[in-house]
């Protein structure tokens, strides 16, 4: 089986250097239209080869790990391709994409999100075993073809990732509160006190609590702003519904209510256990 990645970031290296190892896998193409990323990819070995985008279109999968404005495009330019090629998106928004979906590829086509990443962006920041142990989430495959299902099943089970089938709304709505809202709260938490704060007092006082809280605010902004855009809805619902939050908090340390703020805090506590 031959496999073509579109985007050898973070997510499409990542992938690279794992499907690499994989047995079911001859040969792992890449392109990008990056060119220094496509070289990069090459010296760090995280694709066998660079192809050209038609080249590209031959592959037996071809996964999309660009950003979500990105996928929705690049889908067009690939209404000629063959029915027997597999197509795996793995954006971080589900509707907007399987909305702009052409026809043509719907039987083809599978939408997946692997719950796997970091701060970092680009090729350099690509490693091994990413995902393994992380969580996919699989959206509305009974829309494509048997034999496209098993094939996004197999690679993403031989990656050792854990798989979760879910309905393409339902993923936008809970990913809006557990993944998109941490990343406006942490945008929002460094404008803030970049604003309130100099170099000097940041430095010296931000220790790992306020290092965990910001690490994420590294994230890559072309990416970061597609997703807002296309889960606008349900993360403005989010945001609401977090603004209602900090407000009941404003209210107990305005009041100094101790046991009301300690049973709210120990309540927040028992996430650590789902986690």
């Amino acid at each position: 089986m031959v496999v073509g990645i579109v985007g050898l970031g973070l997510i499409g290296g990542s992938l690279g250097l794992s499907l690499r190892d994989n047995k079911l896998i001859d040969q792992v193409y890449g392109y990008d239209i990056n060119k220094a990323f496509e070289q990069i990819a090459l010296e760090r070995q995280l694709v066998d080869q660079i192809v050209s985008f038609d080249e590209l279109k031959k592959c037996d999968v071809i996964f999309l790990a660009i950003p979500v404005r990105a996928i929705v495009k690049i889908l067009k330019d690939f209404q000629d391709l063959s029915k027997n090629t597999t197509i795996i998106e793995l954006g971080s928004t589900k509707t907007e994409i399987i909305k702009n979906l052409p026809l043509a590829l719907k039987s083809q086509f599978i939408a997946a999100h692997p719950m796997a990443g970091t701060e970092n962006s680009g090729p350099t920041a690509a490693v091994k075993d990413l995902y393994k142990n992380a969580v996919c989430v699989l959206c509305d495959v009974q829309n494509a073809d048997h034999i496209h299902q098993k094939r996004a099943i197999e690679l993403f089970s031989d990656l050792g990732m854990k798989l979760v089938f879910m309905d393409s709304k339902e993923h936008d709505h809970h990913a809006s509160i557990i993944s998109h809202l941490p990343h406006v709260i942490s945008f929002s938490l460094a404008n803030f006190v970049m604003k309130e704060e100099n170099k000097k007092n940041i430095a010296h006082l931000g220790g790992p609590s306020f290092r965990d809280m910001c690490r994420i605010a590294k994230s890559n902004p072309q990416m970061w702003s597609g997703i807002f855009e296309q889960n606008k809805q349900n993360l403005l619902n989010s945001i609401d519904l977090f603004q209602k939050e900090l407000q009941e908090c404003r209210k107990m340390i305005e009041k100094c209510d101790i046991d009301e703020l300690e049973a709210w805090i120990k309540s927040a506590n028992k996430l650590r256990e789902i986690l």
